[in-house]
Formats: structure tokens, C-alpha cells, sequence
């Protein structure tokens, strides 16, 4: 008996390769085609991508960095500092939200044919990781401008670690939206529920201003300090605009949390996607 259950699991775990490998084409597609749907309508088209992080950061730096004297918090570049937060949490809101409804969206065709259905969750995460990348040029104009000025951020080869961070994140992204477009499927309420989480999150993530100049509670510090985001965010500052090395603590929790998510979206997934049919 063991040795049966043994060999399905062998079997199912191949026809997941195979799977994957089989519809590699349709996940290319699905990335492809949600980037071009994302800017059809735009007039400067994908442009867009570089532009809007810019005018957010631009907004938010003369708020909070000129009206509320925010520069005075320590920050070496407040202008870095708010953008390299305002990218990753972007992009893991926006990743996350199109995640969350791309099994709706695409209702149409898993009622016609089959598809892996963590396809569209999964294609919907990495179009949003691509135009993030293309984001990221922005933040490189900014260190190459400041560069020339007295608030000049410090390049070393630490910044090539940036990466760690990403990675990090895009899994974070991977497993939140794998458990977000199941429990939507289910609870049409939860994309109502998750725009408000978002916007909590935001604050709860320290894009705008700094966790240890804030005169807060010791339990308030502490559960921002529990958003996985907090470390991301921490990991990404610490090599781009600090010039160092990044808090292994901050990797170790940061890295266990996606994994997990990603386990239980995994799990979740896979035990409710052929009642997706009965619901979309």
C-alpha cells in the first residue's frame, strides 16, 4: 500500500513537470498578453511604467520630505529611500491583486479547454515582475543623477545583491497570489477586503518614513517589524542605498515566510482548482 501511494506521487509530481513544460508557450502568452492589455488604451504605453513610480515618488517627496520635514529623520537620500520602497510594494500589490483575479478573468477559457489553471495566477505575477524590472531603470537614472551631487548614494558591490531581495519577493508574490486567486474563486468579497489590506499595508511597510525615528508603541513597532515586507524592503535599502550588506535575520525570516506562502497557496490550489468550474 505504501508503495502504491509512493509511485502516485511519483506520477503526479512528473505529470506537474510535464505539464509546465507542455504549456511553457501559454504561460509566455499570458505574460505577453497582459503586458500589452495593461497599456493598450495609454497613449504613452508602456512608457507608463517609468513614468508613474517617478510622479508617485516625485508627490511623495514633497509631502512628506519638504512638508513634513521628513529629511531630517537621518535618511542619507530621502528620494532614493522613498523609491526603492514605493517599487517593491508596487510591485507586490499590483502582482498580487492581478493574481488574485486572474482565474475569474479567464473564466472563458477554463470552461473550454484544459490549461493548468496555476498558469494564470503564476503568468500574472511574472508580467507584473517584468514591468517592475523596467521600473527599476528609473531608480538607476536617480543614483546616476544624484551621483553628481552632494547627496550622491554610495555604489559598491553590494548592490549587485539587490537581487537576494527581489528574489525573495517575487516568491512572497508567487505564494500570496496562488492563496488570494483560490479564496476569491470562493469569496467574491475578498477583492473588496484585499484593497483595503493593501492600503493598510502601505503604511504598515516603511516606505514614507523610518521605524526607528517613529515614536511608537513597542507592540506597533513590532508587528510592522513582522510584515515580511519591512525585511524586503530593509534587505533592498541596505544594498542600493546604505551600501552594504543586508540583515541576514531579515533574509532567514523574509525567505521562510514566502516559502511557507508558497507551500499553502501550493496546497490550497491544487485541492480546490476543479471546483474553480462551478464557481467562475
Amino acid at each position: 500500500m505504501g508503495e502504491k501511494t509512493e509511485n502516485l506521487k511519483i506520477v503526479k509530481k512528473s505529470k506537474f513537470l510535464s505539464d509546465f513544460v507542455k504549456y511553457r508557450y501559454l504561460l509566455s502568452e499570458i505574460v505577453r498578453r497582459n503586458i500589452k492589455v495593461q497599456y493598450r488604451d495609454s497613449v504613452l504605453g508602456i512608457f507608463w511604467t517609468l513614468l508613474q513610480p517617478l510622479l508617485t515618488t516625485v508627490v511623495l517627496a514633497l509631502v512628506f520630505g519638504g512638508f513634513f520635514g521628513k529629511k531630517a529623520d537621518g535618511i542619507s537620500n530621502y528620494v532614493i529611500y522613498l523609491l526603492c520602497g514605493r517599487l517593491l510594494y508596487d510591485f507586490f500589490s499590483q502582482s498580487t491583486k492581478r493574481a488574485m483575479k486572474s482565474i475569474r478573468l479567464s473564466a472563458g477559457v477554463i470552461k473550454k479547454v484544459y490549461v493548468p489553471k496555476y498558469m494564470y495566477p503564476l503568468g500574472n505575477v511574472i508580467s507584473c515582475f517584468v514591468t517592475f524590472l523596467i521600473s527599476l531603470i528609473i531608480l538607476a537614472g536617480f543614483l546616476i543623477g544624484y551621483g553628481f551631487t552632494d547627496k550622491a548614494v554610495p555604489i559598491t558591490p553590494y548592490i549587485l545583491l539587490s537581487v537576494v531581495p527581489i528574489a525573495v519577493l517575487f516568491i512572497l508574490c508567487v505564494g500570496v497570489g496562488m492563496i488570494l486567486s483560490t479564496a476569491a474563486v470562493f469569496f467574491k468579497d475578498a477583492e473588496y477586503l484585499y484593497d483595503v489590506f493593501c492600503m493598510l499595508l502601505f503604511y504598515a511597510t516603511p516606505i514614507v518614513y523610518v521605524v526607528d525615528s517613529m515614536n511608537m508603541n513597542k507592540y506597533v513597532q513590532m508587528g510592522i517589524m513582522a510584515n515580511p515586507l519591512y525585511s524586503i524592503v530593509g534587505m533592498f535599502r541596505d544594498c542600493v542605498l546604505n551600501g552594504r550588506m543586508f540583515n541576514m535575520n531579515h533574509l532567514l525570516y523574509s525567505l521562510a515566510f514566502s516559502v511557507v506562502c508558497v507551500i499553502i497557496g501550493a496546497l490550497m490550489f491544487k485541492k480546490k482548482q476543479d471546483k474553480f468550474i462551478l464557481h467562475i
